[in-house]
């Protein structure tokens, strides 16, 4: 909802460096807040212009202790990744200005344009999605930059998962244990490391939801050099959570119908596949709560557990 109190809103030191990088006679009148992140604050901000017309931006501070401790590695890869991505065929946000270490603002902050859309949940007209994630994805992949991200991290371990209440112990098990093994060899590419539904934005005709189509790809704070199949296992496990096992299990097809590369051998597949899903045991509480605030409801976080154990049983069953 639109916050009526405007550009008090916006912390004082932030709000006097947000308008240093506004063109000239131009001011914040208004702030909206964007739902939906889980590491940080996001705002919408309306700009008013010298002719009476409005643009937006889009501001992101991280606030919470743990991750501000983290925010100077964070703010200086999405800022890379929006360079990179200029002018290639993934739109994606512009940037506008960054401050990774707070050093003019209230906390670590990143400047950047708005992009049309929204991020799209229900699952009425999720079969038409699909092949469009995918797309992007392969995309995604496709982009050489010039200079490397970090190389990708998994904290999970075979110690750290969850097993959700009531799950097959023994299928649990087989699972952990796939990810003892060292992780298989790969091709790099670049990752976005969180794509998935909650960070593609659509633009969706209200009467033909069937005519959906891609409008931006948001979020790149965590973007890495890995796997093609890491970012492909992490869309999957939340369009399993979000739609249904069934729906990850058709994400890695519809990755390769769109053109993109995974693992040739099953059990290196079954290594990527697996390894989000058992991360996303440590964290179902942090993943599920933004989707209840977009309206879903019915995902409370024993529905999502039960979603997370039908669908790592079926990797298993398919691949192990």
């Amino acid at each position: 909802m639109i916050d009526h109190e405007g550009a008090a809103a916006v912390r004082p030191l932030t709000l006097a460096w947000v308008s240093r990088h506004l063109e000239a006679h131009e001011r914040v009148v208004g702030t909206e807040t964007l739902h939906g992140g889980i590491t940080s604050e996001m705002r919408k901000l309306t700009i008013g212009t010298p002719d009476g017309s409005t643009r937006a931006l889009v501001l992101r501070s991280i606030v919470e202790p743990f991750y501000v401790g983290h925010a100077e590695d964070s703010m200086a890869r999405e800022p890379g990744a929006l360079t990179l991505l200029a002018g290639t065929d993934v739109q994606a946000p512009r940037l506008v200005a960054v401050d990774p270490t707070a050093a003019h603002c209230e906390y670590p902050s990143l400047l950047m344009t708005h992009l049309p859309g929204r991020a799209v949940l229900d699952d009425e007209g999720v079969e038409t999605r699909v092949p469009l994630l995918a797309r992007q994805l392969v995309a995604v992949h496709a982009l050489r930059p010039a200079e490397r991200p970090p190389t990708y991290m998994t904290l999970t371990t075979a110690d750290t998962v969850v097993v959700p209440q009531g799950a097959d112990t023994a299928v649990w098990a087989a699972a952990i244990d796939v990810i003892r093994r060292p992780a298989p060899p790969y091709e790099g590419r670049l990752l976005h490391r969180d794509f998935q539904p909650g960070n593609v934005l659509f633009d969706v005709p209200p009467a033909h939801p069937a005519g959906a189509r891609i409008s931006g790809v948001i979020d790149w704070a965590a973007t890495s050099w890995g796997p093609a199949d890491l970012d492909v296992a992490h869309c999957a496990t939340n369009l399993a959570l979000l739609h249904g096992p069934e729906w990850g299990l058709r994400f890695t097809e519809a990755y390769e119908e769109a053109g993109g590369t995974l693992a040739a051998a099953p059990d290196e597949r079954l290594y990527w596949l697996v390894r989000d899903g058992l991360a996303c045991s440590e964290e179902v509480h942090l993943v599920s709560r933004p989707w209840r605030e977009a309206g879903r409801t019915e995902l409370t976080r024993r529905a999502v557990e039960e979603r997370l154990d039908a669908y790592v049983t079926a990797l298993m069953d398919a691949l192990g």
